[in-house]
């Protein structure tokens, strides 16, 4: 059946059971110990694919960034087409991608992903690159640096926070999309939330996959903060 073709909408009830109550909490922990490994799976599968996804979609949108801030007039387009990437639906883009990739894969939602996590990357890498002062680039260009040896030992790593802070804005949203792809059953910790509406309302399941995916995303957005901090001491030493 194509991805697109028309079928009954599957009966998903929404409403709690009849002995909503103690018999289903909101958490527990019977539920966690009882359902461990297929937990673990999903929070591995969540990991796994917002990590390849913010690592391609850097690898993509550091050169963009480059090209955007050697050559202005293409800043523009550049930035255009990131943000109509970004202002497609989600449940449409995967609906796009359906006829190249499958209908059901990974790669359709990492693709989505990584075309979301542009815009973002782009242009705070942008930011960070065009924060350079102008004293220090007529400094190195006096020192004998070319283009790219400029780019390489000074513009990137002075623009560094500027690119940090776009990687963990990336890294949370990214952490968040993932869910969607439980439309497709390839959505991580978004299955899990989902299975428990399929699954008479669930809440036990439904709030596991809700506190594993926020606090996935709160401890990503730390490390990648303590990294940033660690490669950009003389941003600290500047604020103090």
């Amino acid at each position: 059946m194509s991805f697109l073709s028309r079928a009954p909408a599957p009966a998903w009830p929404l409403a709690a059971p009849a002995d909503d109550g103690p018999g289903n909490p909101w958490f527990s922990w019977r539920y966690v110990h009882d359902n461990a490994d297929e937990i673990l799976s999903a929070l591995q599968f969540h990991v796994g694919l917002t990590a390849r996804a913010v690592i391609i979609a850097l690898i993509v949108a550091l050169p963009l960034a480059v090209v955007s801030y050697w050559w202005r007039p293409l800043t523009g387009p550049i930035l255009a087409l990131s943000g109509i990437l970004y202002t497609i639906p989600s449940l449409a883009l995967l609906a796009l991608l359906a006829p190249a990739v499958g209908t059901t894969t990974d790669t359709a939602v990492l693709i989505a992903l990584v075309l979301y996590a542009l815009l973002v990357l782009v242009r705070n890498s942008l930011a960070g690159l065009t924060q350079v002062p102008n004293e220090v680039r007529d400094a190195a260009a006096g020192m004998g640096y070319g283009r790219f040896g400029r780019l390489w030992h000074i513009e990137l790593p002075l623009a560094l926070p500027g690119i940090l802070t776009g990687l963990r804005l990336a890294t949370v949203s990214t952490v968040a999309l993932v869910t969607v792809g439980s439309l497709i059953g390839r959505g991580g910790l978004g299955d899990m939330i989902l299975g428990g509406f399929r699954n008479n309302f669930y809440k036990a399941e439904i709030m596991t996959g809700t506190i594993l995916c926020v606090g996935l995303a709160l401890v990503l957005d730390l490390l990648l903060a303590g990294v940033g901090r660690a490669l950009t001491p003389w941003a600290r030493e500047r604020k103090s």
